[in-house]
C-alpha cells in the first residue's frame, strides 16, 4: 500500500482511464483510420502513466518536510521507503516510460516526438525542485502536463494518420481533443491554486513563495472566483454554440447538471471559504468538475448516435 500512496494510484487510475476513454468513447466510434494498434495504444497510455508516477514520487522525495506538516498521513518516503529507493523508483519509472515512448515515436515513423517525453519528465522534476517554489508558475506546469496528457492522443494517434483526403476530418477531431486539453488545463490550475491556499502552512515553513503566502489567503482566493468565471463563461458559450445549435439535448442537460453546475457550487462555497478543511473540499469539488467533463466526451458519442 504504501508504493500505492506514493505514485498517488488513483490519480494515476483517473489518468489512465481518461485517455482510455478518449479513444475507445470517442476516437474508435467515428469513421476515421487511427494510427496506433490497441496494444501500442496501450504502451502510450503506459507510458503516460509512467511518468506521472515518476513526478508524484520526486515530488513526495522532496516534499517530505512540507507533507509532515500538511498531510502527516500521507508521508511515505522515510517511512518504510527510504530516500535512496524513492530515487531508483523514480530513474526506473522514469526511464520506462520515455523508453516506450521512443518505442512509439518509431512506430509512427516520428522519432522527433520522443522529445514530449522527454520534456514531460524534464518539467515534472524541475517542477518538484524548483517551479513548486515560484508563484503560480509551478501551478501552471502541473497543468500543462495533464493538458499534454490529452493532446498526445492527437499526437500519436490523429496527426500519423492524417492524409490529404481526410485532413480537415482529422483537423476537426484534434479541435475536440484541444478543447478538453484547455478544459483540463484551465480546471486543474484553478485546484492547483486552491491547493496551495490548503497547503500554505508547510509551504510558507519551506521557504516557498506561493500566491497565498505572497498576498495571503483572502486575496488569492477572490483571484481563484474571478479566474473560475472564465471557464463558467467559456463553457456557456461552448454549450450554446456546440451542442444546442446542434440539438445535442442530452449533453446540453449533462453538461449543466454535471460540470456547470458544480462549478457554480465551487464559487458559492469558495466565497465563504476559511479553514483547510473548506478548501479541501472545493479541491475535491474540482477533481469531480474535471472527471465530469472528460466523461461528457462519451455523452457527445451516444447523443450523436442517438440523434442519428
Amino acid at each position: 500500500m504504501k508504493y500505492l500512496k506514493l505514485i498517488r494510484y488513483q490519480n494515476l487510475l483517473m489518468l489512465a482511464f481518461m485517455q482510455v476513454l478518449f479513444r475507445y468513447a470517442f476516437l474508435k466510434q467515428q469513421n476515421i483510420p487511427l494510427a496506433l494498434t490497441d496494444w501500442q495504444y496501450g504502451l502510450l497510455v503506459l507510458s503516460t502513466i509512467l511518468i506521472a508516477a515518476a513526478g508524484y514520487v520526486i515530488n513526495n522525495v522532496f516534499d517530505v518536510v512540507t507533507d509532515t506538516i500538511n498531510k502527516p498521513d500521507d508521508v511515505v518516503i522515510g517511512r518504510g521507503i527510504s530516500e535512496t529507493m524513492g530515487y531508483n523508483i523514480y530513474i526506473f519509472l522514469n526511464i520506462t516510460g520515455v523508453a516506450i515512448g521512443f518505442y512509439l515515436s518509431n512506430v509512427i515513423q516520428r522519432p522527433g516526438f520522443a522529445t514530449i517525453f522527454i520534456l514531460i519528465a524534464s518539467l515534472l522534476y524541475f517542477y518538484s525542485t524548483t517551479l513548486k517554489q515560484i508563484m503560480v508558475l509551478g501551478n501552471i506546469a502541473v497543468a500543462f502536463t495533464l493538458a499534454m496528457s490529452i493532446i498526445i492522443i492527437g499526437f500519436f494517434d490523429i496527426f500519423p494518420a492524417t492524409i490529404a483526403e481526410n485532413r480537415a476530418q482529422m483537423a476537426s477531431f484534434f479541435s475536440i481533443l484541444t478543447d478538453y486539453a484547455i478544459f483540463a488545463f484551465m480546471i486543474n490550475l484553478i485546484r492547483e491554486i486552491v491547493k496551495d491556499i490548503e497547503d500554505v502552512n508547510g509551504d510558507y515553513n519551506q521557504g516557498m513563495n506561493t500566491l497565498p503566502i505572497a498576498i495571503g489567503t483572502s486575496r488569492t482566493a477572490k483571484i481563484i472566483l474571478v479566474i473560475t468565471l472564465i471557464p463558467i463563461i467559456l463553457l456557456l458559450i461552448y454549450i450554446k454554440k456546440y451542442f444546442i445549435e446542434n440539438n445535442l439535448y442530452i449533453v446540453t442537460l449533462y453538461a449543466l447538471a454535471f460540470v456547470l453546475a458544480p462549478l457554480i457550487y465551487f464559487v458559492i462555497k469558495l466565497l465563504n471559504a476559511k479553514s483547510q478543511k473548506d478548501f479541501h473540499h472545493l479541491s475535491s469539488v474540482l477533481k469531480l468538475v474535471l472527471l465530469f467533463g472528460i466523461l461528457s466526451i462519451a455523452i457527445i458519442t451516444f447523443n450523436i448516435r442517438y440523434n442519428a
